[in-house]
């Protein structure tokens, strides 16, 4: 497994790549990799040679106060671990040479980027964007993987390539959890023991929306409230927003049609989490994916 550290050679690796007309499967982390990104980076084996994964801690997508420089990091270790999975690139940059000197140049796609995250983090998805295009400049892939736990991301993203006609087309993979159901986050990391078996309120109470989606509930105030309970009921459990949303737009919807996505978000003491539940529907029915 190559390891690049500098844009300029990781440009050539990807030329080669592209015109020797292999299929460039690119997943882009911040590593502190878990279970989750290297689901990523199987789901790219199977359709894509090379597979490159950039580990890059982007200072664009951080606000103010929040976990930049006490982000965990470990690249030996996340090295190691993408390859025993066999991927073929790791691309490393340093923030210098993403973001030189005299930098001043932002991807913003409006409307989606303002609501639920992008709300609560101003700036963040610019961040997010801008570091992702560059990515994808560099690394020329023909499919991206991203987790569906970032829900609001992957669909902004999607918006991003269609708007720019890029070549990249978005995949989006499943979320992967703990066996107790907490969806996997590098940020899990920071939970102390009474926040981690707190955090699994989450998982617990969008399975109380499935649950009653199941029941032939299809009222967005009745699923909000099942939601809701679970969360109040957690004491260490601080609520940002719960809402169901049409899946393309991002906006609140008052019942199931077409498809959707319940958003949570949470504080664990000084944690904040995210999660999802997916809703499609099949006809008259709906596929409900955790």
């Amino acid at each position: 497994m190559e390891i690049v550290r500098s844009l300029d050679q990781m440009k050539q690796t990807a030329r080669v790549a592209q015109n020797a007309g292999r299929l460039i499967g690119f997943v882009p982390t911040m590593g502190a990799l878990h279970e989750g990104h290297l689901s990523l980076v199987r789901a790219a084996k199977q359709l894509c040679s090379p597979v490159i994964v950039s580990i890059f801690v982007n200072p664009a997508q951080f606000g103010p106060g929040e976990d930049l420089e006490k982000y965990p990091r470990n690249l030996e270790r996340d090295c190691a671990m993408l390859e025993s999975l066999g991927a073929d690139c790791v691309f490393a940059p340093e923030a210098a040479e993403i973001y030189p000197c005299g930098f001043g140049t932002w991807v913003h796609v409006s409307g989606l980027s303002e609501k639920w995250e992008g709300r609560v983090r101003p700036g963040h998805f610019q961040g997010v964007c801008t570091v992702v295009l560059k990515l994808f400049e560099i690394v020329r892939p023909r499919f991206a993987f991203f987790g569906r736990k970032d829900a609001q991301q992957a669909r902004i993203l999607q918006q991003m390539v269609r708007d720019l006609n890029l070549d990249a087309e978005i995949v989006v993979c499943p979320v992967v959890r703990e066996p107790d159901g907490l969806a996997l986050s590098s940020r899990n990391a920071y939970l102390n023991p009474a926040e981690r078996r707190a955090a699994t309120a989450l998982y617990r109470s969008l399975d109380a929306a499935r649950n009653k989606i199941a029941a032939g509930e299809r009222l967005s105030a009745q699923l909000l409230d099942a939601v809701n309970s679970v969360i109040r009921a957690e004491p260490l459990a601080k609520l940002d927003y719960a809402a169901l949303v049409d899946a393309n737009s991002f906006e609140p919807v008052d019942f199931l049609q077409g498809d959707c996505l319940l958003l949570l978000a949470a504080r664990f003491g000084s944690t904040r989490l995210i999660d999802n539940l997916l809703i499609e529907q099949q006809g008259p029915q709906f596929a409900i994916r955790l």
